[in-house]
């Protein structure tokens, strides 16, 4: 009888994060503070984050311990299962071997709750009463609002004002956890209204958002703020979900040849990869595969340089593939793809040739998530239906090869309270779009300024 999912019992599950800065191959650049341009310590974030994250930030070591009060909460929904995907390796023809990691079995439907409940339990732990954030899509306003509620921590998010119209119910997700919800950009904040004086009709922008939870957050000594994505910290604490996978090929006698996610601030890619990528680092012949919209093509179209994670430039200046601060993404479905940096151990692993990036267009990302869907039962997030394009582009080459090979990918989240994309998928509202050469080259001009990379 074929085993469709490949379990993990309690017992079995992850006690320690992985921190991919350890295996480095090339060491980082350091952030640099957003005034003085010299190497942030941790005193310059202080303002932003409970001190005992921020050592996690900085910290260079391989294994991190995940706390007893963390692991009792992600055994909510953690092991999550890994699940082949026999009926659309059969749609597709294909002799490859299709797996994915199943993260919508969270409360919040993603991968997001992940680091959400770590950080409000350290935040928790150093005395923390409130927390902001911002949230593209809501997956991350979501989950930071079901794990602030786990700890009694009042949670604020603004959320991108294009998904805060296109997707009500995420917002309903966090009131129900007892978390406000704001459209961004917003009256609340002097950032947001100089932003709506700026552009009334904004659809809004990560970078936006990130410059309203950032004021908020410093404006008050009991009250920090919380990302979704991006920082290190947030990365090795998704690293939960690759730590998982690997434990599962080994139960099955396999491994990946392919490993795929898609990538907006990089957490949900990184979570799955980097335990995988440390193996390829070590000499491990496999292929990384990070996916993004050709309509918000940071990785495959912006420079690596230094630039500021927010829009009005509160942020310290973090080295990543940026298409510049205050670029402002096409209002795509994905709104979680939606952000104009990537994470810089991402961006830094890219440079390395350790992770290759792929654009796709809209069209094809949500006709992948209607076959997965139709075969495979899971009505996927858009984000992740742009990972499952990959795997279909992945697997009908194997098949033109003639190869057998093993691909895994991330399902980062359902697609239940995203149907509006789908019925517009349906109706025929939705198409391509790629970014013209012209607006990249507007954006960046906003970095020409900024302090460059050392490329020694």
């Amino acid at each position: 009888m074929e085993v469709k999912k490949i379990l993990l019992t309690e017992d079995e599950m992850p006690r320690q994060w992985y921190n991919i800065a350890a295996d480095m191959p090339t060491a980082m650049q350091p952030p640099l503070h957003p005034g003085t341009g010299q190497p942030v310590g941790p005193d310059d974030l202080a303002p932003i984050f409970p001190m005992n994250l921020i050592e996690q930030e900085v910290s260079t070591e391989r294994w991190i311990d995940i706390p007893d009060e963390v692991l009792g909460v992600l055994k909510i929904w953690r092991p999550a299962p890994l699940v082949r995907a026999y009926n659309l390796e059969k749609a597709l023809d294909t002799p490859a071997k299709i797996y994915y990691k199943n993260e919508s079995y969270s409360p919040a439907g993603s991968h997001k709750p992940n680091t959400a409940v770590p950080q409000a339990y350290y935040n928790k732990v150093f005395g923390t009463k409130h927390i902001t954030t911002e949230t593209g899509a809501g997956q991350w306003g979501s989950a930071l609002s079901f794990a602030g509620a786990q700890y009694g921590i009042d949670i604020v998010v603004y959320m991108v004002k294009i998904s805060y119209q296109q997707k009500p119910y995420r917002r309903l997700m966090m009131n129900t956890w007892g978390a406000q919800c704001y459209a961004s950009p917003s009256t609340r904040t002097e950032a947001g209204r100089k932003m709506l004086e700026k552009d009334p009709d904004t659809p809004g922008s990560l970078g936006m958002a990130i410059s309203e939870a950032v004021e908020a957050a410093v404006s008050r000594e009991d009250t920090k703020y919380a990302l979704g994505s991006v920082l290190n910290h947030v990365m090795t604490h998704q690293t939960i979900i690759g730590l998982e996978a690997l434990k599962q090929f080994e139960k099955v006698g396999d491994y990946p040849d392919i490993v795929i996610g898609c990538a907006g601030g990089g957490s949900n890619f990184a979570g799955l990869s980097f335990p995988f990528a440390r193996d390829k680092i070590h000499g491990k012949e496999m292929r990384i595969i990070a996916v993004e919209p050709t309509s918000c093509p940071t990785m495959t179209r912006g420079p690596f340089a230094y630039d500021f994670g927010d829009t009005v430039q509160m942020t310290p200046l973090l080295p990543m593939h940026t298409l510049g601060h205050d670029f402002v993404p096409a209002p795509i479905h994905a709104g979680g793809l939606r952000y104009h940096g990537m994470a810089p151990q991402v961006s830094q692993l890219i440079e390395d040739k350790i992770i290759e990036p792929l654009a796709v267009h809209q069209i094809e990302t949500f006709e992948a998530g209607v076959l997965f869907a139709r075969t495979e039962g899971i009505i996927p997030a858009p984000e992740t239906d742009h990972a499952i394009a990959a795997v279909i582009r992945e697997a009908k080459r194997a098949k033109e090869e003639g190869k057998e090979k093993t691909i895994l990918f991330n399902m980062s989240g359902h697609g239940l309270v995203d149907l509006a994309a789908y019925d517009a998928y349906f109706s025929g509202k939705l198409s391509d779009y790629a970014l013209p050469e012209e607006e990249i080259e507007r954006a960046l001009k906003t970095i020409e300024s900024l302090p460059k990379i050392n490329a020694g």
